[in-house]
């Protein structure tokens, strides 16, 4: 007998994977967490039944997230990621020397414990000293916070469940209150693709766009995602994400990636025009 995991991407399309086994359900107060291993993708957590990261795709939403605000401002210093309790963020951000200090805000407990038992590539910065968890939900955390941050990352899940609070009006003035002067805010900002998860990025890119003087949109192409295409938001208060983007500086790093670079950073923010569409008519 063969097993599939399906995720329903629309009501008219489903997306299956082949699992060889389940290794870890569980359910926490806040959502159902599962972790299966399969023969194309390897390991993949999935919470409520979405897909949220897998062995084989994770490094290019996890390098896209984290290496576009850090190459625009290598002078980044202290950052709050919101979520991310994969640590997929954090270990990015963990190869910078320059970062003095990471706050990192997940609500579930249980998804960190788990990602540091199957995610052990995934997960390996989360002990580095630099790095304080603190298990709260990320809008009460951010509303006492004053210019405090140089970055930062919104690593959501999907605008529903534990992590709808992370897609309000509320949320993004928050953040832009915890930023210092030139701070920048990064966050994952759905499929522009099918109606359902366009809306939700229409909704979120207004919401930004009222809050941050600079606010621009980029892309990645990330397989196991709804349609495979992918966006992210780069907001600000001072820093333009191309034009401001410090190419040498990044590249004297000689930081190994996968999937991100310089060009594909400049690329990233080059649109379709039905995506362009879709953000103007909110704007």
């Amino acid at each position: 007998m063969e097993l599939w995991f399906t995720e329903q991407h629309t009501k008219n399309v489903n997306f299956s994977i082949k699992v060889d086994r389940q290794l870890y359900h569980a359910k926490s107060e806040f959502q159902r967490i599962d972790i299966f291993d399969s023969p194309e993708f390897g390991k993949f957590l999935t919470l409520d039944g979405y897909m949220m990261l897998t062995d084989k795709d994770e490094f290019i939403y996890h390098e896209m997230i984290t290496h576009v605000p850090m190459s625009v401002n290598p002078n980044i210093k202290k950052i709050l990621v919101i979520g991310g309790g994969d640590g997929g963020a954090v270990r990015e951000l963990c190869r910078y020397e320059t970062v003095e200090h990471i706050d990192l805000v997940e609500i579930d407990e249980m998804v960190v414990a788990a990602c540091k038992k199957y995610f052990p590539k995934v997960s390996c910065s989360l002990d580095d000293e630099r790095v304080t968890i603190y298990y709260e939900d990320g809008l009460r955390f951010i509303r006492n916070k004053k210019n405090e941050y140089d970055l930062i990352i919104v690593d959501s899940t999907d605008p529903f469940g534990p992590g709808e609070g992370l897609f309000t009006k509320e949320f993004y003035g928050n953040c832009y209150k915890a930023l210092n002067d030139d701070g920048i805010m990064v966050n994952q900002q759905e499929s522009p693709f099918y109606s359902d998860d366009a809306f939700a990025m229409q909704r979120a890119h207004k919401r930004i766009v009222e809050s941050f003087p600079i606010s621009r949109v980029y892309q990645a192409h990330i397989p196991t995602y709804p349609s495979g295409h992918w966006l992210f938001g780069f907001a600000s208060k001072k820093f333009h994400p191309v034009t401001d983007l410090n190419m040498n500086a990044w590249n004297m790093l000689s930081l190994k990636t996968k999937y991100y670079s310089t060009k594909i950073h400049v690329g990233a923010f080059m649109l379709p025009n039905y995506v362009k569409e879709l953000l103007e008519s909110v704007e």
